[in-house]
């Protein structure tokens, strides 16, 4: 079988040649959300519990992301007065942690947006970027 060409790694100013993007000294490692430790914990939300328990509960609870209600932000649709809630996020982020995961004290309803936000705001904080 033929194998890949040889290419310039992807890192500016690297002129190492390699068969992926980036050489082995520039190649990126593991994300916390891509790696094998949070492989493990994204499969909790796989559970019946959280499908058919939490997430419905937290969304009927509260229909409308806190943080836009806090921001007094309202859906550019004259017929919604507020903006409608689309995920259910753990405030403190659990990590696998099973009492964090299961407390329904510890979830809040965000629209996509918010919730974006916040884990991408929480990530850089835990690489340090922040």
């Amino acid at each position: 079988m033929a194998r890949k060409p040889l290419k310039p790694c992807a890192h500016p100013g690297c002129g190492a040649l390699t068969r992926t993007v980036y050489c082995d000294a520039h190649r990126p490692r593991d994300q916390d959300r891509r790696g094998a430790a949070a492989a493990k914990w994204r499969r909790l939300y796989d559970l019946d519990v959280w499908k058919h328990h939490l997430r419905p509960n937290q969304l009927l609870r509260e229909p409308y992301c806190r943080a836009c209600t806090a921001k007094g932000i309202r859906e550019h649709r004259p017929e919604l007065l507020r903006v409608p809630a689309t995920d259910v996020d753990h405030i403190t982020p659990h990590r696998g942690n099973m009492r964090l995961f299961l407390d329904p004290s510890n979830l809040q309803s965000l629209c996509h947006s918010c919730h974006s936000r916040k884990t991408m705001q929480e990530m850089a904080e835990k690489r340090g970027n922040l």
